[in-house]
């Protein structure tokens, strides 16, 4: 199970990310009464919320429902499109979530999150080595992703290749250190603590306690 950070896309909405933003505006709409786009701000809270309860009780078909009424202008919104993968997930259509966060990715390749919901479907919908192609691309652009790192890292683990894996981990933990307990505790790393309980302590693992 590699690891699933919320990235900056998928918090609630006021936190600090470059969704809140946008999402402050619609507020500010609500309260004067005027319009966000050609969909009202009120309606579009309303309907949000609506999802949002729908996904806690199981009720991914009224969920859905309530997302297909958004209109396309506010679908790519990103508190709009975290209740989308989290339908999509909740019900196990990997397949339909990876077509969705690669038009995601297609769209706006600088958003990580993007490609790392794309990888995670992926590797439920197809391999994990499919999974694994998307991520090194997506290290490419995003070098300081922790997230990336770590799930190759996992990948790597899965397919057998240990110095690689230990290589992403090391990357991952020295750009976020919080991820050490991470993988200290990941089942997809399990090989690699059989192989070398004390992997981190190994040469290059002092890279840890960088940054």
């Amino acid at each position: 199970m590699n690891v699933a950070v919320r990235p900056a896309w998928a918090r609630k909405a006021g936190e600090g990310c470059s969704g809140s933003r946008r999402w402050g505006e619609a507020e500010a709409g609500i309260a004067k009464g005027r319009q966000v786009g050609s969909f009202a701000a009120v309606d579009l809270k309303w309907r949000i919320s609506h999802v949002r309860g729908y996904l806690e009780l199981g009720m991914a078909k009224e969920a859905k429902a309530e997302l297909d009424a958004i209109p396309d202008a506010e679908a790519r919104r990103p508190e709009v499109v975290a209740l989308r993968v989290g339908m999509l997930q909740a019900t196990e259509q990997w397949r339909e979530l990876r077509k969705y966060a690669r038009a995601l990715v297609e769209a706006d390749p600088t958003e990580a999150g993007w490609w790392i919901i794309w990888a995670y479907a992926a590797r439920r919908a197809t391999t994990v080595k499919a999974a694994e192609k998307i991520l090194q691309e997506a290290a490419e652009r995003h070098p300081q992703d922790a997230t990336i790192q770590f799930n190759l890292g996992c990948y790597a683990c899965l397919l057998g290749d240990l110095g690689a894996a230990k290589a992403r981990l090391i990357r991952a933990i020295t750009i976020d250190s919080s991820f050490l307990k991470n993988a200290m505790e990941d089942p997809d790393l399990q090989a690699l603590r059989d192989k070398e309980p004390d992997w981190i302590n190994s040469e290059g693992g002092e890279a840890r306690q960088e940054g």
